[in-house]
């Protein structure tokens, strides 16, 4: 899609989504595999099926409900991605992204984006929660490739504080407080949709990967392009290949992601009661 294009499509979402909402949200999250249950949480619930919306991608994965939901989250106005979009569907990049340079568009501030993950790092446990601090692009693309959309963005986006530490602290401050351990660390992205072989999950732990999967890293790049502050959580659905037993199975990873939901749910939370913008 180019800049004209994406300008034009944004400006058409945009108005379909004023005719129903007027205010600006300032927090934008992104739900992954299994983890929508959070949209149920909102109050003064507004939601709009992404077939509503013009040049809106449709995702194609169970677990995905495949909907943009605004309204009130512990205090705080939020727009929420109930289900996202991935490469291996056969999307672009710029279609992938196309609603993070929306929510930057009607105002959001800070990105919240989850994912559903292998681990990698062998302290970790099937139902742990990683704050994100970094992450490695093994996708073969970036969502900023050609022309700049300077209105958004410079044309080399400073990438070396992707994750916010001051957000990644209040979300840790957030979980001690209701008694929940947060794991921490770096977030590869491949691009799927076949699982990794054990060989290519030693390569990643030798580069310094701590949890693997197939979204996000495209969405924080155009995040931080567009000037958003973001915190990444991870829920590590399974063992990575070579590490477990198990055979890595789609449905085992929704059914790890909603037993950890409610974790999340409470994290997320308690983070949106304590952030001030």
């Amino acid at each position: 899609m180019d800049p004209i294009k994406i300008k034009v499509a944004i400006s058409e979402a945009t108005k379909t989504i004023r005719e129903k909402v007027a205010y600006k949200p300032d927090f934008g999250l992104v739900l992954g595999s299994g983890l929508g249950y959070l949209a149920d949480e909102v109050s003064e619930k507004v939601s709009f099926s992404y077939k509503e919306l013009p040049n809106f991608p449709r995702p194609t994965v169970e677990g995905h409900a495949g909907q943009l939901v605004f309204g009130t989250l512990a205090g705080k106005k939020v727009m929420i991605m109930q289900g996202r979009f991935h490469y291996y569907e056969g999307y672009s990049l710029a279609d992938i992204t196309f609603p993070i340079r929306l929510m930057a568009s009607l105002g959001v501030k800070i990105l919240v984006v989850t994912n559903a993950a292998g681990g990698i790092n062998p302290h970790f446990e099937t139902g742990d929660l990683m704050l994100i601090s970094d992450h490695i692009n093994l996708l073969g693309d970036n969502p900023l490739r050609g022309p700049n959309l300077s209105e958004f963005g410079s044309r080399f986006p400073d990438m070396s504080q992707a994750y916010c530490h001051a957000l990644r602290c209040q979300a840790n401050k957030a979980a001690i407080e209701k008694g929940i351990h947060l794991r921490e660390g770096v977030y590869a992205g491949v691009m799927g949709p076949s699982y990794e072989t054990p060989a290519e999950i030693r390569f990643l732990k030798t580069i310094g990967a701590d949890a693997v999967g197939m979204s996000t890293v495209p969405e924080v790049i155009v995040a931080v392009h567009s000037g958003l502050k973001v915190l990444g959580i991870s829920c590590i659905t399974n063992m990575a290949a070579g590490l477990s037993h198990f055979k890595l199975e789609h449905q085992e990873v929704i059914n790890a992601a909603r037993n950890a939901q409610d974790r999340l749910i409470t994290v997320i939370k308690g983070f949106l009661y304590s952030e001030n913008i």
